[in-house]
């Protein structure tokens, strides 16, 4: 086939890797309405093993799509950290328990459930929400990337200035390779074990003559796993060292007579090495077993060919000596050596961007893998959505890197420090300076607790986030400085912080009286928010305040364009919810009227009591004052941007933040 016949087509967004990451990206170009495109080199999508966790960020996530529910009842909730470890005789005891995530900082904790069922709950959501017009298209994988970097910066609707040539593949091509003899499906394929395949893929299917297209794309994102074939294209590399710890892993029913089986346990040997074990869904316990006697050949890389499932089980068993571990049923099992590594650049030009493994690896132990990968894609693709639909300027793509590579950066040194304590042998005394602490192991897991949940994310300042201080020193080391820059009014809110997600707390509607916790509603849909503390608004004073901001509201000329379509606005004032009645005491612009549809009953909150629920005491969760109150603003993703006063000035201040955002 020449290459005049080849067949063309263009998108906007061409994601490639259908993978946590990429689903995640996908999930807001179906919610946002954007033409894309995903495509993923393998036939079908995982059904066992591979990333089970869910951190609380990644569930307040899937809850502004509307499916954390669905993850929430299927799968293990983990409540207790055990920590075993040998006594002065050598023999294993637990030595301790910790709750697994500290208490109230989230509505949910955190659960355990296979890959595959999250990637099912993404796949429905976009199916949902594009009308199933994206859908994975499976067994089709890039083969050259060229990128008009003369077009780059030419940000018309009918530029496409990315071109990628896609293959596709035969059902068999597309089958991962699997180990010979243990019969049971493992994820070796996908491990830094081994070598990539896809240029084998290329290479061998291009000597079958397999059909091709070229495609047409106004941004790339390579959501393809740590073998990266984009990143390759980009010539980019990772930054890190491998160790020499390999750790094997089996999903398996055990059978066993230790005590602890169904807790998220830290077993170290005294001489065997470590494990971990992580109960799952289904009477399945997930076992992350260090692996003492295989070590990396000269290459660096271990020989995969040794190890196996029973390979694995007889280290687990040597681990959990005196206590038996047998199974009957395994559902996967792969293994791994620990290496930490995180990209240099995280885009090219704002054209061609990466997510996930393809610029971050680690070990998986700590359960940030999947949900980091996720909140890459998380971030990225609203910023995608609205500057491909023409709403924000372009610039607000570079805030990318400058937020996630900084977070990598810190999931690296964490994972770093953790790793290693996991892995090392215990210390026997004081005096044993080769040993690991396990004092130290458990104040490194206590410190990390927050972080691992996701909630300690804190995004530097940029046109997207009105901080003081230095952009450069805040993020990554990139640029992203506002050419209008804005500060925010931080004491405001004193516990709503700049650059971190908008926190929760139970508040009533003022039209029935229902409980909310209050972050519930800001949806993944593509809008900011405009919320409006709106303080105490039986006071005659601080109503007027409230109208005169939500005068200048509904007469600027750069706000009231994009309300209700790209910004919401939502208010939660302080006053006896019995004494405030919506259609009187509160501007319309709070509550909109529809013709159709008649008044919005649900923009409209009280932080007050009513008979059923008791008080949520909001306001001081916030840190706001009740009396005066101020606004917020929250991003598409719910972190925060901005904050000023509720009044005409503070209105000024709302206008400024989104001049350096929106399109004029």
């Amino acid at each position: 086939m020449t290459i005049s016949e080849i067949p063309e087509s263009k998108c906007d967004v061409l994601i490639v890797g259908a993978g946590p990451a990429g689903l995640m990206l996908s999930a807001w170009m179906a919610r946002c309405g954007i033409n894309a495109r995903v495509v993923d080199k393998r036939g079908t999508k995982i059904y066992s093993g591979q990333a089970d966790g869910l951190q609380l960020r990644s569930l307040e996530i899937f809850d502004s799509f509307g499916f954390a529910d669905r993850a929430w009842k299927e799968a293990n909730h983990l409540i207790e950290f055990c920590m075993w470890n040998p006594g002065e005789d050598g023999v294993i005891r637990r030595s301790d328990g910790v709750p697994d995530t500290p208490p109230g900082l989230s509505r949910f904790k955190e659960i355990v459930l296979h890959q595959g069922r999250i990637e099912r709950f993404f796949l429905d959501h976009i199916k949902k929400h594009s009308r199933d017009t994206l859908r994975v298209e499976r067994a089709v994988l890039p083969e050259s990337l060229h990128i008009a970097d003369d077009r780059v910066d030419d940000h018309s609707p009918d530029n496409y200035p990315v071109t990628v040539q896609l293959r596709y593949l035969t059902e068999d091509e597309a089958k991962p390779a699997q180990s010979k003899g243990s019969g049971v499906n493992d994820g070796l394929f996908r491990s830094n074990l081994a070598e990539d395949d896809t240029e084998d893929l290329i290479a061998n299917s291009q000597q079958k003559q397999g059909s091709t297209e070229i495609v047409k794309a106004k941004y790339v994102v390579g959501c393809d796993g740590a073998h990266s074939w984009t990143r390759k294209q980009l010539g980019f590399e990772l930054e890190g060292e491998p160790t020499d710890h390999i750790w094997g892993v089996l999903d398996i029913i055990p059978i066993t007579d230790f005590p602890d089986v169904r807790k998220r346990c830290a077993i170290h040997s005294a001489s065997s090495g470590s494990m971990m074990i992580i109960p799952r869904e289904n009477k399945i316990a997930r076992l992350y077993i260090q692996l003492t006697e295989i070590k990396p050949d000269a290459s660096g890389r271990a020989d995969r060919s040794k190890i196996t499932p029973e390979t694995i089980i007889t280290a687990a068993q040597k681990i959990m000596a005196p206590y038996k571990l047998t199974y009957e049923y395994c559902d996967w099992w792969t293994a791994y050596q620990i290496g930490q590594r995180v990209g240099k650049n995280f885009h090219h030009k704002s054209r061609v961007f990466l997510a996930g493994d393809a610029v971050h690896t680690h070990s998986p132990k700590a359960g940030q893998g999947m949900n980091v990968s996720m909140q890459d894609g998380y971030n990225l693709g609203w910023k995608l959505g609205l500057v491909v639909k023409g709403i924000a300027h372009p610039s607000i793509l570079k805030t990318y890197q400058s937020e996630r590579r900084r977070i990598a950066q810190d999931l690296i040194a964490f994972d770093h420090k953790f790793s290693r304590l996991f892995s090392g042998r215990p210390a026997k005394d004081v005096m044993d300076e080769e040993g690991v602490s396990m004092d130290e192991f458990k104040n490194a897991f206590l410190k990390g607790q927050l972080f691992a949940t996701g909630l300690s994310v804190d995004y530097g300042t940029s046109m997207l986030v009105g901080k003081p201080g230095s952009a450069a020193d805040q993020g990554d080391g990139t640029d992203v400085s506002s050419s209008s820059p804005v500060i925010g009014k931080q004491d405001l809110a004193s516990e709503i912080k700049l650059g971190m997600r908008f926190p929760s707390h139970q508040v009533i509607n003022q039209a029935d009286g229902r409980a909310w916790e209050f972050q519930q509603k800001l949806k993944s849909d593509g809008r900011f928010r405009i919320i409006v503390f709106a303080g105490n608004v039986s006071n005659a004073q601080q109503s007027a305040r409230l109208k005169t901001f939500c005068q200048a509201l509904e007469s600027s000329s750069v706000l009231s364009p994009h309300l209700g379509k790209n910004i919401e606005v939502l208010t939660l004032h302080s006053s006896k919810w019995k004494e405030v009645e919506l259609l009187r005491d509160l501007p319309d612009v709070l509550h909109p009227f529809d013709a159709k549809t008649g008044w919005d009953y649900d923009s409209v909150y009280a932080d007050d009591a009513n008979p059923f629920e008791g008080f949520g005491d909001a306001y001081k969760g916030y840190g706001v004052d009740r009396e005066r109150g101020c606004v917020v603003v929250a991003r598409p993703d719910q972190y925060v941007g901005y904050i000023d006063e509720v009044d005409g000035e503070g209105c000024k201040g709302v206008e400024t933040y989104f001049k350096g955002i929106f399109v004029s």
